[in-house]
């Protein structure tokens, strides 16, 4: 009957694994996109209007799961020592591309005020290096991303 028991508990978790790795997934994102939009000092609405909008479209969220999933990342982001553990849910989780489109996602993020500070580059490339996502490819979603947002080199 243990046994029985046992497998039962084995199978719901695992029927449950999925979502609890979504929900993991998308909060590592929010994370860093947070701490992306904050690094320069600033936090406005401009660089928030540009995650909601990046959550928007890349995961199905409402808008109030948007503001909540936002808040965690806050908290997540203000007690967090290091990027590790959230790059580490995102590497473990996204393909090679996806992990290129996170990059892409982050210099949207960083380009929101339309100027690249110092400190955001510097994150922008310890990111990248702990995605595993190669210099070239980097630099081409940061090209991508100015030349959608119109902003000159």
């Amino acid at each position: 009957m243990f046994e029985r028991l046992k497998a039962l508990i084995d199978r719901a978790e695992a029927q449950d694994a999925p979502a609890r790795d979504q929900g993991e997934l998308r909060l590592a994102t929010a994370v860093l996109l947070v701490e992306a939009a904050t690094l320069d000092g600033e936090f406005g609405g401009q660089e928030e209007a540009v995650i909601k909008d990046i959550l928007a479209r890349h995961f199905t969220m409402t808008g109030d799961e948007i503001a909540q999933l936002l808040e965690a990342a806050r908290v997540r982001q203000d007690e967090s020592a290091g990027l590790v553990r959230h790059t580490r849910v995102i590497k473990d989780h996204f393909s090679e591309q996806e992990r290129v489109t996170m990059m892409e996602m982050l210099w949207e993020v960083v380009y929101a005020d339309g100027v690249l500070h110092d400190y955001e580059a510097n994150l922008l490339r310890r990111i990248s290096g702990l995605l595993y996502v190669p210099d070239r490819a980097t630099g081409e979603a940061r090209l991508r991303v100015m030349e959608r947002l119109g902003i000159q080199e």
